[in-house]
């Protein structure tokens, strides 16, 4: 016969080994349901193409749906803003690009922290800008190009004021030593729209344009990264063009709310590895001129503070400053 009290005792153990597995299980259900995929930019755009193109390989390792919610405005504040202030659950992510960077020293205030409130997943791809220009403009070189603007004021197009495009633009302005009219615009397919007929008479934008390039609309001048890209070879670099030490680039990465449990964190950065691994992924990426990168997260996270002090002095320099 069980003593009472021994009873007692031992169903209590009993009651304690299940919640080893249970919890066990707990951790490894993530995803359990759709993942929202936040992109700061419009549809249609360049950044939802590659936002699209990643989220279809994690939709089927995860087994559950990866949804975009394209939620564009303030310079990609509303996105990172909505991502911050999420569950940690790894059910809100943020597809970031440099603006995540430039935005701490380019608006006064901010309703959220770069640094402090993400937990950083993966650096997906690093790319350059391409110096577009109209085929009305009569020139056919950097060189030129600046020779004009130096006799004449000539315009700077871009998505927005404080976008990356519109700080190459300011960074291209004070190094070549001329000064051009800033005009911006809300997001890139307007851009484009007044490029192709002259209205405006520069742009620097991603290898996305390269296709219009080739279809005749407009002309491409120079890369703005360190070394030549393979997507567009017979342009030369900003410092091969006449611009020494000229040198601007961006970036996709993904980003969770902080204090996300570690575990979804290492899941979401492994499998985002795995999905640029992709042969197909590869190709659409290298075709739009971005070069697949696959960092870690703590990789990430030194990108994110050498861009902040990097872009803030070009910020300070330019005199920009959004209330």
């Amino acid at each position: 016969m069980i003593h009472r009290r021994r009873f007692v005792s031992l169903a209590a153990a009993g009651a304690l080994v299940p919640q080893f597995p249970v919890r066990y299980a707990l951790a490894q259900a993530w995803p359990s349901r759709f993942v929202r995929l936040i992109v700061a930019l419009a549809p249609g755009g360049p950044t939802d193409l590659a936002a699209r193109l990643i989220a279809e390989p994690l939709s089927r390792m995860w087994g559950q749906q990866v949804v975009i919610e394209n939620k564009p405005g303030a310079g990609g504040n509303l996105a990172a803003e909505l991502v911050a202030r999420s569950d940690p659950d790894g059910y809100t992510v943020l597809f970031a690009t440099s603006s995540l960077a430039v935005n701490r020293n380019l608006y006064r205030t901010l309703g959220y922290d770069p640094v402090l409130d993400f937990a950083p997943i993966a650096q997906l791809t690093s790319f350059p800008y391409y110096m577009f220009v109209p085929n009305s403009l009569p020139v056919k070189s950097v060189r030129e190009f600046i020779d004009l603007a130096k006799a004449r004021k000539l315009t700077l197009a871009s998505p927005g004021t404080g976008t990356a495009p519109h700080l190459t633009g300011e960074l291209f302005t004070r190094m070549a030593g001329i000064e051009m009219t800033h005009v911006p615009y809300r997001g890139a397919g307007p851009v484009l729209n007044d490029l192709i007929p002259g209205r405006v008479d520069a742009y620097f934008a991603s290898g996305a344009l390269l296709e219009n390039m080739r279809a005749g609309q407009i002309r491409g001048l120079a890369v703005t990264g360190s070394k030549r890209e393979p997507a567009a070879a017979e342009l030369p670099t900003m410092a091969e063009a006449g611009v020494p030490r000229f040198e601007a680039s961006s970036w996709h990465g993904l980003f969770v709310p902080a204090k996300t449990p570690p575990h979804i964190v290492k899941k979401m950065n492994a499998d985002a590895l795995s999905a640029l691994a992709d042969p197909a992924v590869r190709a659409k990426l290298d075709q739009n001129g971005y070069g697949i990168v696959g960092s870690s997260p703590q990789e990430l996270a030194v990108l994110l503070k050498v861009e902040i002090d990097k872009w803030g002095s070009v910020i300070k320099d330019a005199g920009i400053r959004i209330e």
